[in-house]
């Protein structure tokens, strides 16, 4: 399975709970999650690093152009519940390290490389603030990260951005 497909998988299973999408807004990943919540209905809230509302991918309902470059990855680690990460490069990184310092649950989804690939499983730092979840499959990321996040299961401190897509 592609990473695309699996990140258009998590962002329909989203939906197909009622829960809300959050993501960088833009193409590759993030337009996958995106189109597939929008394709069961769901919301989805696009968190731009440009000022130009029309950086943002055709499945957006909600557009924040922040203006903030990549420090908006700040503002979409704060604005989840939890985290879920499929694949992804240095932004994603940096979206789930801020989740993880504010002890947000974050699931990683594996096999689809990347990001989700070397932090699957493991504590991003000493601390071991929260032990990022592995997921084998797409529904089981959503099921975790939306368990943790409802159910208050936050690990040592709390998890990462819940509900959230890197």
């Amino acid at each position: 399975e592609s990473t695309y497909a699996a990140a258009k998988e998590v962002g329909a299973e989203i939906a197909s709970r009622g829960a809300v999408l959050v993501t960088g807004g833009l193409g590759g990943v993030m337009e996958a999650a995106c189109r597939g919540a929008k394709e069961k209905g769901g919301m989805v809230v696009g968190i731009l690093p440009h000022e130009d509302m029309s950086y943002a991918n055709p499945y957006c309902d909600i557009i924040i152009p922040t203006g903030m470059g990549f420090s908006r990855n700040y503002v979409t680690a704060y604005s989840a519940d939890s985290a879920i990460v499929v694949g992804g490069g240095a932004g994603t990184y940096v979206e789930a390290l801020v989740a993880y310092q504010k002890g947000k649950p974050i699931v990683a989804l594996k096999g689809t490389g990347g990001t989700a690939d070397k932090i699957a499983d493991s504590y991003l730092d000493d601390r071991k603030t929260v032990k990022v979840m592995a997921a084998p499959t797409p529904k089981d990321a959503v099921d975790q990260a939306l368990d943790h996040a409802l159910n208050g299961k936050r690990g040592i401190r709390y998890f990462q951005s819940v509900a959230k897509m890197l």
